[in-house]
């Protein structure tokens, strides 16, 4: 099983280091014709306006459209999910293009700026269900978007608390394009819909590979393909990274 990994910018690398320790291999997608050699595709975080600049410079938008509409599996984190939402607010001005296909609604930096990044422990039951291991999963928000509004057709697989405190901004401003949501409401941060996978946070920055299998099993079960070679869900846990960021707990 081979899995492609836009690497325009952000945490590709990161993804393909997750995907190496289940027994799969990970191949970095810059141009368009290079999305025929894989059937499932990951699109890492980063910087959203970043990426799609480089993304409309090798004009890839129409090959990752075309990738979608085709059904094959797409997983988005952070700037991948707002890539692949069929609506992004909070953006900067003159907005950004995006591949689409994801009924939602998700703000760009709803969490804040880079000084509002935050881990915390994320309720996953249909992940644990899935996939094993305990019932929460340590979620890492970096700039995080958050999804506020989601379509008859997908699947909300993890949401949490809007945080209030003195690190996190609790009410991001929306300009005149949505209402805004307030603190003690809860804002979902996972989703899954057909062939299409979107977090708001990092699974790549954990030593937890249980979000990476979860994707495998989705192009398993897309696709056809054999999940033989994946390993233990969980494996190497003892060599999770430092991350220094705020807890948020709720």
């Amino acid at each position: 099983m081979a899995i492609g990994v836009l690497a325009l910018q952000g945490s590709f690398n990161e993804h393909i280091a997750v995907l190496r320790r289940l027994g799969v291999k990970g191949v970095e997608i810059r141009k368009p014709d290079q999305l025929q050699s894989v059937t499932s595709l990951i699109i890492p975080g980063g910087e959203s306006t970043t990426m799609a600049k480089l993304a409309e410079y090798h004009n890839l938008f129409p090959a990752l459209r075309e990738f979608v509409k085709m059904g094959k599996p797409v997983w988005g984190t952070c700037a991948g999910l707002i890539f692949l939402a069929d609506k992004a607010i909070g953006q900067k001005t003159g907005g950004q293009e995006l591949i689409g296909g994801l009924d939602c609604v998700v703000h760009r930096n709803f969490f804040g700026g880079q000084i509002q990044s935050f881990e915390t422990e994320l309720p996953v039951p249909q992940i644990a269900a899935k996939e094993g291991g305990p019932p929460t999963f340590r979620g890492v928000f970096i700039r995080a978007p958050g999804i506020l509004e989601v379509g008859p057709d997908v699947e909300v697989l993890a949401d949490i608390p809007v945080p209030y405190n003195n690190n996190i901004d609790p009410n991001p401003s929306l300009g005149n394009q949505e209402e805004s949501t307030a603190p003690g409401e809860r804002v979902i941060v996972a989703v899954k819909q057909g062939n299409l996978l979107g977090t708001a946070f990092h699974p790549e920055l954990t030593a937890d590979t249980r979000w990476h299998s979860y994707f495998l099993k989705m192009v398993d079960e897309i696709g056809g393909a054999t999940s033989s070679s994946i390993c233990a869900v969980g494996e190497e846990l003892s060599s999770q990274p430092k991350i220094d960021l705020p807890i948020f707990q709720y």
